[in-house]
């Protein structure tokens, strides 16, 4: 049955489309450019503005993220927009086979050295200034099984020890791009950070199959894991994203031994690693608005402002709404687009407005006030077995050069069908929202007419961001210049 309408909807489109190619010499464009609309020549097709009120909110949902996602570690002290950030970074390592046994006779092991190794997967903010990183032990299990909140609440959830077990590692951002090549490894993109002789000592020969090495509860009671934690005092303006998952992410132990009955030594490396489906992680990400920009524009109650502010989860969003759409007489709806504009930073266009670039992507939705949850655009947005439509609904990225500036970010939505069932069907005109999800979820409802098929849907980092990568200044309602708006291209009946 769905199959019939849908052929049968867009047999109709297409017929129109025909007659209005053939009655109009030019064919009106978009900002999303997809597909051809008539021209809107004051006779049979027309256009209109809808002004829209807008306003800020602290989003305060939940977030989430996997062990196999990107995580992100490192410090913002100077971003005059939204002000400061913070990231640590806490994980446990473990041998893939218990007992482990270090190579060579035990007697003979001389401890070189030990390394913690992240691999790394790019970087938001400022790369020219040096980012210092401390590593801790961590003093107490992190929930093998447990995924925590990244924004959790404002009080450390991760003990670890005070002492840190590595001199202060400074890391060149620039250069964590180049080649390893030794003996050992032949990669690129790592973080390397040298630990603590002592510490190296106490992995290599401390412990072995008689205590910690025993087997995988016994190496978690003896070594709890590592916290890695951002110098806030430096100037660094930059997060770093890490990923536990793959195969750069390790601690090293390198020493050298001698085989059974042999007096030639070799050194050797032996790694333990994240485990994927076994070891605990969490990623803490706090955010510190004082003083900034947008901290005397945010708002509880819904206000019209004419700046409005989306920054990357766990960040911040914007409330939409449209007075008068709910009033929207019948008639053909060709296109309905919402459009949002940057409103660039004149005091910082070469420094933190080209540093921090704006979300990748931005979710509009809608937000259920009485069950507290965000759902999706009624007909618009739609999610199939290959993903949501981002392609034909919007909120990617895209630049435009306007009003005196080369880079203009902008984003744009095609809520074309969800307006013709406002002003066809009467259906309820909502009052929005625009956020930059990570790990989100929504309430999916399908499009019309089968809309009891109702359920909890996930936006991956695949369709969205990832965490802490990205903000934008928008435009609000009441903007002079960069004024977000809904326009509609329509035919009346």
């Amino acid at each position: 049955m769905d199959a019939f309408f849908t052929r049968r909807r867009l047999f109709s489109f297409v017929i129109i489309g025909i007659l209005f190619i053939v009655g109009c010499t030019r064919i009106s464009s978009t900002e999303l450019g997809g597909g051809l609309i008539p021209a809107v020549d004051g006779v049979n097709t027309f256009d209109t503005v809808f002004n829209v009120n807008t306003d800020s909110y602290d989003d305060q949902d939940t977030i989430r993220l996997y062990k196999s996602d990107n995580h992100v570690l490192g410090v913002i002290n100077n971003d005059p927009l939204f002000g400061k950030s913070n990231a640590s970074l806490y994980f446990e390592v473990a041998s893939n086979v218990y007992p482990l046994s270090m190579q060579g006779v035990r007697d003979s092991i001389i401890v070189d050295s030990a390394v913690l190794i992240l691999s790394y997967r790019g970087f938001y903010g400022d790369s020219l200034q040096p980012l210092k990183l401390n590593v801790y032990e961590l003093n107490g299990l992190i929930d093998q099984f447990k995924v925590y909140p990244v924004n959790y609440p404002q009080v450390n959830p991760i003990n670890y020890y005070s002492i840190p077990i590595a001199p202060t590692k400074t890391v060149d951002i620039r250069r964590l791009g180049d080649s390893v090549k030794n003996r050992y490894e032949d990669a690129v993109n790592q973080i390397r950070i040298p630990l603590n002789k002592s510490f190296a000592r106490r992995m290599i020969t401390g412990y072995d199959t008689t205590n910690a090495y025993k087997s995988d509860s016994l190496f978690r009671a003896y070594f709890n894991g590592f916290a890695v934690i951002p110098d806030p005092s430096t100037p660094a303006n930059a997060m770093l994203h890490v990923n536990l998952g793959d195969s750069n992410t390790k601690l090293a132990l390198y020493y050298s031994s001698a085989s059974t009955g042999s007096t030639a030594r070799d050194t050797v490396v032996t790694y333990l690693k994240f485990n994927t489906l076994a070891s605990g992680d969490v990623n803490y990400v706090t955010r510190n608005r004082t003083g900034s920009e947008v901290a005397k524009h945010l708002t509880v109650a819904p206000k019209s402002d004419s700046l409005v502010y989306v920054q990357a989860m766990p960040g911040t969003g914007v409330r939409i709404r449209v007075p008068g759409l709910q009033a929207l007489s019948n008639r053909i709806i060709h296109r309905a687009e919402l459009i949002a504009e940057q409103v660039p930073d004149d005091a910082n266009l070469v420094t933190t407005d080209v540093q921090m670039n704006p979300p990748r992507y931005l979710f509009l939705g809608i937000y259920d006030s009485v069950n507290r949850r965000k759902k999706n655009i009624p007909n618009d947005y739609v999610v199939s077995l290959s993903g949501p439509n981002v392609g034909e609904f919007g909120g990617y990225l895209t630049y435009k050069t306007m009003l005196g500036y080369d880079r203009v970010a902008a984003y744009n939505f095609n809520i074309s069908r969800y307006v013709q069932g406002v002003a066809t069907r009467r259906d309820t005109a909502f009052s929005m929202i625009l956020t930059a999800p990570v790990n989100d979820s929504m309430y999916y409802t399908s499009p019309y007419p089968n809309q009891a098929i109702q359920q909890q849907y996930f936006l991956s980092p695949t369709y969205s961001n990832e965490i802490s990568n990205g903000r934008v200044r928008l435009g609000g309602g009441s903007h002079t210049r960069f004024r977000m708006r809904l326009r509609i291209v329509y035919s009346k009946i």
